[in-house]
C-alpha cells in the first residue's frame, strides 16, 4: 500500500539490516522478521532494507522486492523503513524505487551503479532521473569503494537543490573532512548520515543528522545509548560507552564486513546463518576473534 503520510525527517541511528539465508541459500523470511524485531527492540530510529550489509548484490529482483515487503510488513510503522533501490541500470532502479514507494517505504536510498564507474555527469543524471520517478524522499548513497565514483559535497548540494525529494545522503567514503563539509556547508539542503561504523562517535560529534550502521544488527541498544548520550550533551558517557564496544566494531570493520556481522550474532546465540555464496563465512582465526569480542560485550540470546 502506498505511503500517503508525510514522514518525519530521518535522524538518529539507522540499521543496515542483514539478510538471512537458509542453509541451502534461500531467503529466510522468518529469520528476517526476527532480525527486524531485534533491531527495533534495541531502540533504533529506522531500518534499511537491501543495503550493502543486506547483500543486495546477491539478491534477484524478485527477492529484493520480497525483502522490502517483508521488512515493511514486520516493522508495521514502528520506525521508518528505507529501501535501498540502486541498481545497475536506471530502468531497474526506477522499477525498484516505484515498488518500494507502493509497498509503503518511507524513503529510498540510491547507490550508483557499480562495476562500471560512471562520470559525475552520468551519476547526476542517473540519480536525478530515479528520484524524479517517485515522490517519497531519496537518500543518496555515496560508496566510492564499490562504485568507483565519489560524490563531492558541492555535487551533492547542487543535486539536492535541483531535485526536491533528494533530502539525505549516506556518506560511506570514510572521509570525515567530506562529512564535515556536507554538514556545515550544505546542511540547509541535505541531511547527512555517516555510514562508516568506526566513525560513529566522531560523526555524531560533528553534528550529522544520524548514522547508518551494519553493526547495529549486533549492537543496537549500545549504539542507541551512545546517540542518546550525545543528544544529552554527555560526551564523557558517550566516550565511555564507545570505548567499551569499539574493539568489536573495529574488528568487524577489519574483517570481511557482512560475514563478521553474521558471525557475531551467531556467536551470541542469535542464529542468522552464513553469507550467500560466493561470499564465504569468516576463517576460523578471525571468527574466533569476533566470537570472543562479541561474547565479551553482549549477553547471550536466551
Amino acid at each position: 500500500m502506498e505511503n500517503t503520510t508525510m514522514p518525519q525527517p530521518l535522524s538518529g541511528v539507522l540499521s543496515a539490516l542483514l539478510t538471512p539465508f537458509t542453509p541451502d541459500g534461500a531467503l529466510d523470511e522468518a529469520t528476517l522478521r526476527r532480525v527486524v524485531d531485534r533491531n527495533i527492540d534495541g531502540g533504533l530510529h529506522g531500518v534499511v532494507a537491501c543495503g550493502s550489509t543486506g547483500e543486495f548484490t546477491t539478491l534477484s529482483g524478485s527477492e529484493r522486492r520480497r525483502v522490502v515487503e517483508t521488512v515493511i510488513d514486520q516493522t508495521a510503522g514502528r520506525v521508518p523503513v528505507v529501501a535501498q533501490t540502486g541498481a545497475q541500470s536506471t530502468t531497474e532502479a526506477i522499477d525498484l524505487s516505484r515498488h518500494a514507494e507502493a509497498a509503503g517505504a518511507d524513503a529510498v536510498m540510491l547507490v550508483a551503479p557499480y562495476y562500471e564507474p560512471l562520470t559525475l555527469a552520468e551519476t547526476k543524471r542517473y540519480l536525478a532521473t530515479v528520484a524524479g520517478s517517485i515522490t517519497i524522499p531519496v537518500m543518496l548513497y555515496n560508496l566510492p569503494v564499490a562504485t568507483g565514483v565519489n560524490m563531492p559535497p558541492a555535487f551533492v548540494g547542487e543535486l539536492a537543490r535541483e531535485v526536491d525529494n533528494i533530502r539525505y545522503i549516506k556518506d560511506t567514503s570514510a572521509d570525515m573532512a567530506q562529512a564535515g563539509q556536507l554538514v556545515h556547508n550544505y546542511g540547509d539542503v541535505i541531511s547527512t548520515f555517516v555510514g562508516w561504523d568506526s566513525l560513529l562517535l566522531a560523526a555524531l560529534t560533528e553534528g550529522v543528522a544520524g548514522v547508518m550502521a551494519g553493526t547495529a544488527n549486533v549492537l543496537a541498544a549500545e549504539l542507541v545509548s551512545i546517540h542518546a548520550a550525545m543528544t544529552e550533551r554527555d560526551l564523557d558517557r558517550a566516550r565511555e560507552e564507545w570505548s567499551r564496544i569499539y574493539p568489536l566494531v573495529d574488528a568487524i570493520m577489519a574483517a570481511p564486513f557482512t560475514p563478521a556481522i553474521k558471525h557475531a550474532l551467531n556467536a551470541v546465540g542469535f542464529a542468522v546463518g552464513d553469507p550467500r555464496l560466493p561470499v564465504f563465512p569468516l576463517d576460523p582465526e578471525t571468527g574466533a576473534t569476533i566470537s570472543r569480542l562479541a561474547t565479551a560485550v553482549l549477553q547471550p540470546v536466551a
